[in-house]
């Protein structure tokens, strides 16, 4: 390994040789798996030592960025108020401090009564390099809190309980949970999973206030590694909801939330391919599903008749065009989720009079979800909603008059006018000639000659969305003349379930074909110029950049990947590693050859050629548990022995996981990081 910090490390070799269905592969850096071996930890501080070096030329604009971030952010905040009678729970921040702080008032019409610190996750990340918070709920009495806590990005969770009655930390459960929680309604019974060795969510486990963790019981175990296990609770409070699901199929259980004893009842067994979700009003549920609907369908179901499902009605019918995407159900309300041609829309039901209206939105282009929703018996509906241009708004929307009313929108300190900036929807021809959606946003002054640079972000894995969403930082690219634009590959979800599938399993080379098309149509189209675009991705992202960077590397100038996952055939032969199994649904399990030849023909790490790269800048998180340390290690190394150019940076965060920082001003350093590598690296230093 090198000594010299401005000479790139030089990892040594050491071949393995891998048999599979009669080919033969060596590995010459298979030994950076693993993390007993004191030269691992040794390579990967020399990388870090040698970026650091490397970055440093980039310390001024990166300050410069930093502040540029923090100008934006209204640091002492505070959210809008959620009612769960008889409070107002709300979270707040302080200027200087990382994490929220979590309060309630009292009051009926407004928050009335004096303020309430319940939780202050500073105080929890006092003296810890990484924290970070998973659920947080209270009880049905209002008097316990329960929580979550990953203190090295492993998203291992330890579960903690407090009495907000008399401040005291009360019990303290295993710190190998999922962070997922729910309270049963006498307020001293809650339900929480287990991780078993791969640290897969596998056994739901009923624990009682006042009793030592040894004797919790057991509710539920799933053994099918292809599954995981997750808790929540039906907002009429009725029942406790224990969900197994793999990435194409679900089952869900029911227990009753007054039975502090309930067994789980099964709502429907298993059906390989059909998911669904389930919610309770009265004497009915509400199912939405994929069965004999691609694109899913919204049943009423009435619960004497569950077992016979020629009876179950249907509410909202299935549309080839139009994916559903998710419900709020209400004591007189159904509120629906869909998406048609790439954009979210909102859609309310009388339940009384099943008549529909929609939510009226003035923006062709952007993103809104269903925001926070706890009561049954509300007649509002709280929405998040942004655009690439709108900075996030939060609404109410009456139900009863069907009117839409804005109680705030994220305040950008430093100024921000958005008749500065345009965003539109660009359409790109895939190889197969598919027309594949591009989001993209910029300043009005930047000019379309073709000599602005480019920033493509790309996703497209698990039907995910990548939404078309405001970003203060995104401002600091604009303000240069950047152009920053969305590729909605095949794989996301964008244009429905059809459009996921055509980029997985034996298709996902459509994926990559994709991404270059719409870096191709941003050049034809003269919003850049080719060797202008830097690329950005992220996880399964980083697969999409890597293969792209293999297949077309003169179309980029630079690329940032984090925790990317390029080592896709390896991990997938490997079931001992956490998410393997369940994630065969999504890449194909390469013990079988059809499989396993569609991954080596696009893999990453399989694909590094002797051709000049792309600069890249690679970070990897240490504690990272779904795309493990050594993946992005191995194509560092490879990279630097196979290619005959680029500059090649990789960064492993030792205190981080797959997320990264944890603090939300180490969010921001690490972001001005990043983002001045693709600065420096297209030629801009101010």
């Amino acid at each position: 390994m090198s000594s010299n910090e401005t000479e790139p490390p030089k990892a040594p070799k050491q071949a393995r040789t891998i048999e599979s269905h009669g080919e033969a592969r060596v590995d010459e850096f298979a030994w950076l798996r693993n993390r007993d071996d004191p030269r691992v930890i040794a390579h990967l501080e020399a990388e870090n030592r040698y970026t650091d070096a490397i970055m440093a030329r980039t310390s001024g604009l990166r300050e410069r960025l930093y502040t540029e971030f923090v100008g934006r952010i209204r640091e002492d905040d505070e959210s809008v108020p959620v009612y769960i009678a008889p409070y107002w729970y709300y979270t707040r921040t302080r200027a200087g401090a990382e994490h929220p702080v979590f309060c309630r008032r009292r009051g009926t019409a407004a928050p009335q009564g004096a303020e309430e610190v319940i939780l202050d996750a500073n105080e929890l990340a006092v003296g810890r390099d990484y924290f970070a918070l998973g659920s947080v709920e209270i009880s049905p009495s209002h008097r316990y809190l329960a929580y979550s806590e990953d203190l090295d990005g492993s998203e291992r969770y330890a579960l903690r309980i407090r009495d907000l009655d008399s401040g005291q930390r009360l019990d303290a459960v295993s710190p190998q949970t999922s962070g997922a929680l729910a309270w049963a309604n006498d307020s001293r019974t809650l339900i929480y999973v287990l991780l078993d060795a791969a640290q897969r969510p596998w056994r739901v486990m009923r624990h009682r206030l006042g009793e030592q963790q040894d004797a919790d019981s057991e509710v539920l175990r799933e053994e099918d590694a292809a599954y995981f296990a997750s808790v929540g609770k039906t907002k009429d409070q009725r029942y406790l909801l224990i969900n197994l699901a793999s990435n194409i199929t679900s089952e869900v259980h029911l227990l009753d939330a007054d039975d502090s004893d309930a067994r789980p009842v099964c709502f429907r067994e298993r059906q390989h391919g059909i998911e669904y979700a389930v919610e309770h009003r009265g004497d009915e549920y509400f199912v939405l599903t994929n069965r004999a609907a691609v694109n899913f369908q919204l049943l009423r179901v009435p619960a004497s008749r569950l077992a016979d499902e020629a009876s179950w009605q249907t509410l909202v019918a299935h549309c080839d065009r139009v994916k559903l995407e998710d419900f709020e159900l209400f004591e007189r309300h159904l509120a629906l989720l869909s998406r048609e041609d790439g954009v979210a829309r909102v859609w309310v039901c009388d339940l009384t009079t099943t008549c529909w209206t929609t939510v009226p939105f003035d923006e062709p282009l952007y993103a809104v979800d269903f925001a926070d929703n706890p009561t049954f018996k509300a007649d509002r509906l709280r929405l998040a909603y942004s655009s690439l241009v709108t900075p996030p708004r939060v609404y109410d929307y009456d139900m009863v008059a069907a009117r839409l009313h804005l109680l705030k929108e994220r305040e950008i300190p430093s100024g921000y006018d958005p008749v500065d900036y345009c965003s539109e929807r660009l359409w790109a021809d895939s190889a197969d000639d598919t027309k594949v959606p591009i989001s993209l946003v910029r300043h009005r002054d930047t000019p379309l000659d073709g000599s602005a640079p480019c920033l493509l972000y790309g996703y497209g894995s698990y039907g995910i969305c990548v939404e078309p969403e405001f970003s203060s930082n995104r401002i600091s690219l604009l303000n240069r003349g950047f152009v920053y634009a969305i590729a909605h590959v095949r794989g996301g979800g964008e244009l429905g379930e059809h459009w996921k599938n055509a980029g997985k399993l034996l298709s996902k080379r459509n994926s990559v074909a994709d991404f270059i098309a719409c870096a191709q149509a941003l050049i034809a189209a003269r919003y850049t110029r080719q060797a202008r675009i830097a690329v950005l991705g992220e996880s399964a992202g980083g697969l999409l950049v890597g293969a792209a960077v293999n297949g077309r590397p003169d179309l980029f100038r630079a690329a940032v990947v984090e925790m990317p996952f390029v080592d896709v055939l390896n991990t997938m032969e490997d079931p001992s590693l956490p998410l393997t199994v369940i994630e065969y649904d999504e890449w194909g399990n390469p013990a079988q050859r059809r499989y396993y030849a569609a991954m080596r023909d696009y893999a990453p790490y399989e694909n590094i050629r002797s051709q000049h790269y792309p600069d890249m800048l690679v970070i990897a998180g240490w504690n990272d548990s779904r795309v493990q340390f050594w993946e992005p290690a191995k194509w560092v190394a490879r990279l630097r022995d196979r290619a005959t150019g680029g500059l090649f940076l990789l960064n492993t965060e030792l205190e981080a996981g797959h997320d990264g920082p944890s603090g939300r001003y180490q969010t921001l350093q690490e972001l001005a990081y990043t983002l001045s590598f693709v600065l420096s690296r297209l030629g801009i230093s101010e």
